[in-house]
């Protein structure tokens, strides 16, 4: 990202009349970087050229190094791709976002496809579309859409800068735990499809060291076949054990009587021990383990 370009804007223009949620998102990321005002308006020539004016979903422009991002210009068979994917590539966060935010891929196809197509991509009828929203949704986009300027302190610009600012930080505070877990994780092959990921107990500890394991077996080639997972116990010393993508093969139950294990949960999916060792922690893992079982 050329930060100089995003720290010298001083207003972004996005067009008006109804708001949709990637003129509502794009906007919201800008302000986590910049606390500037909201114009909802047609761009002027000298907006388009002037880069401290950013001009969002409109103007028929993607010139990034001028801090406009319009999509509507590319050809109709364009890759999905919304005002909301050109400010995150700019600011070097799409990849990662892409990654961590299992929405965001539906959002570029609502945009730029519409309801019918983007419910033949999902495999849902197109009325199942309407059926995800909800007051949140759509409060924040009517109320977007009747201002034709936003100021800070308006309501609705600081909610837009909150929810910029915490997108923003989730996908960052998820990259920073994928590494972690590449820098420190062990996969333990343990026989007859028994493959766990492992994450350490470190110092410092992670804030959330199960957090991004999951995504981290569906996403790294060494992971991928991962049926569960350990890492430390942040109310104790020991160890969390739990299944991956609720692999019905691990049964927690069956070690919930075991000295050591002093939590198993009745529908099987976790189990809490003291155990500190590799060895201990692989044996009650074999011990949980039943290959018979069907995956889920």
């Amino acid at each position: 990202m050329e930060s100089n370009t995003i720290t010298n804007i001083t207003s972004i223009v996005t067009h008006p009349g109804g708001a949709h949620k990637d003129d509502f998102l794009a906007c919201s990321v800008m302000l986590h970087y910049i606390s500037v005002p909201i114009f909802r308006r047609e761009p002027t020539p000298e907006d388009l050229s002037d880069p401290t004016t950013c001009v969002i979903d409109v103007g028929g422009e993607h010139t990034p190094e001028l801090n406009n991002f319009d999509h509507h210009q590319f050809p109709r068979d364009y890759v999905p791709t919304c005002a909301l994917s050109l400010v995150l590539r700019h600011l070097e966060l799409y990849d990662d976002a892409r990654m961590f935010c299992d929405w965001l891929e539906t959002a570029e196809w609502f945009d730029t496809r519409g309801p019918v197509k983007t419910g033949k991509w999902l495999g849902v009828e197109r009325d199942a579309m309407a059926k995800l929203n909800s007051p949140i949704d759509i409060t924040c986009l009517r109320q977007f859409a009747s201002h034709s300027e936003l100021q800070p302190g308006n309501v609705i610009w600081e909610i837009m800068n909150l929810i910029g600012s915490d997108l923003v930080n989730f996908v960052q505070s998820a990259r920073q735990r994928m590494d972690f877990i590449a820098e420190n994780h062990e996969i333990w092959e343990l026989g007859d499809d028994l493959k766990i990921i492992f994450m350490p107990r470190t110092e410092p500890m992670a804030d959330d060291a199960s957090g991004g394991l999951g995504k981290y077996i569906e996403t790294v080639v060494s992971a991928r076949g991962c049926v569960g997972m350990v890492y430390p116990d942040r109310r104790g010393v020991g160890y969390g054990l739990n299944r991956f993508n609720d692999d019905l093969r691990l049964e927690f139950t069956k070690v919930a009587e075991c000295e050591d294990v002093h939590f198993a949960h009745n529908a099987g999916f976790i189990a809490k021990t003291s155990a500190t060792e590799k060895q201990r922690l692989q044996e009650l893992l074999k011990m949980s383990w039943d290959s018979s079982k069907p995956k889920i």
